[in-house]
């Protein structure tokens, strides 16, 4: 296994990613553009989701494929930002089609960026239908990641947070791809030190390449988070995890609930009662049949693997900006 040519979940033909940032709000919006209507799933395991449209992502239900997601910073306010992909979406043609109408799906999940320093005194109307508008429009092979779309204002419990993306080219030539906004009430790095927890999964230095700390520190194993900060309640990793692989919808299910435990590797702690941490999972199926078990298997890890080292890449890209309640890991 080797990540891909860009180390990016764009490097899994048949998925876009664009971002839309304001500097001033603290917050953004990112949208995974599907080229063609696509398999998705999705597993909630933090106990403070916020989404839209997750219900019809379960296998049981009629819908199979989507047209894009979006992530976005905001709370309930950045849900906003899906109904402007959406708009984006309905302008290209896309859709779910019933009788003359087409209706693109377009599921989405939030963080919580509200008491990050940015300025919220937005008047009437949120701007997150026109940043999640703006982040569809975009949508590319390249983007930006760290401070940008979802993870413009993001943090964790040490080191500002940020857009992470990962890539690995399994040895059957599958790939499998990972984005994700960090903004957890955990840590990504290891007691007072700059290691990051996914280390042992760092493809080169994609993150620094610091390795484990030696010796390891006798705080390594205390719990940092947000609480008791003034950013106790700025919470929730929501990610991505997207495959070139013919998944069921009940397989690309199981992918997410996978890529979770990459979550787990890469954060301390993960899946708080204070998180909404959340994984969509996305087949293109732009690459052979479905998969034997062992294959499928093997997947699975590489998923939990990329999406681990997606997380810290996120920490890593961050870059430092007026107002920042944390500091920037390159900066610190």
């Amino acid at each position: 296994m080797a990540a891909g040519p860009n180390n990016l979940i764009t490097d899994v033909p048949g998925i876009l990613v664009g971002n839309a940032s304001d500097a001033l709000l603290k917050s953004g919006a990112t949208c995974v553009l599907c080229e063609e209507p696509t398999i998705a799933a999705v597993q909630v395991l933090g106990g403070a989701p916020g989404t839209r449209e997750t219900d019809l992502l379960e296998p049981h239900n009629t819908v199979q494929t989507i047209d894009a997601l979006v992530l976005s910073g905001g709370s309930a306010f950045g849900l906003d930002a899906a109904g402007g992909a959406q708009a984006a979406l309905r302008e290209m043609g896309r859709g779910f089609s019933i009788g003359p109408l087409r209706i693109p799906i377009v599921p989405a999940a939030i963080l919580f960026d509200l008491l990050n320093g940015g300025d919220k005194n937005w008047g009437q109307y949120s701007p997150y239908r026109e940043l999640g508008y703006e982040a569809a429009r975009s949508a590319a092979r390249h983007f930006a990641t760290g401070t940008a779309g979802a993870g413009t204002g993001a943090t964790t419990a040490t080191f500002k947070g940020g857009l992470g993306s990962a890539s690995t080219v399994l040895a059957n030539g599958i790939t499998v791809g990972a984005l994700v906004a960090v903004n957890a009430l955990g840590s990504a790095t290891i007691g007072r030190t700059r290691h990051f927890w996914a280390a042992p999964f760092e493809e080169g230095s994609e993150f620094g390449g610091m390795g484990m700390p030696s010796p390891f520190p006798g705080d390594g194993r205390d719990v940092r988070t947000k609480l008791g900060a003034r950013t106790s309640t700025e919470n929730t990793t929501i990610a991505v995890i997207a495959t070139d692989a013919r998944l069921t919808k009940s397989e690309a299910k199981r992918l997410a609930v996978s890529a979770h435990d990459g979550f787990s590797r890469a954060l301390w702690p993960s899946h708080t009662p204070l998180d909404g941490d959340l994984v969509f999972a996305l087949a293109t199926a732009k690459t052979g049949g479905l998969l034997e078990t062992e294959d499928f298997i093997d997947l699975c890890s590489a998923a939990a693997a990329t999406m681990a080292r997606a997380v810290a890449r996120g920490i890593h890209d961050a870059s430092p900006a007026p107002g920042d309640l944390l500091p920037s890991w390159n900066a610190s």
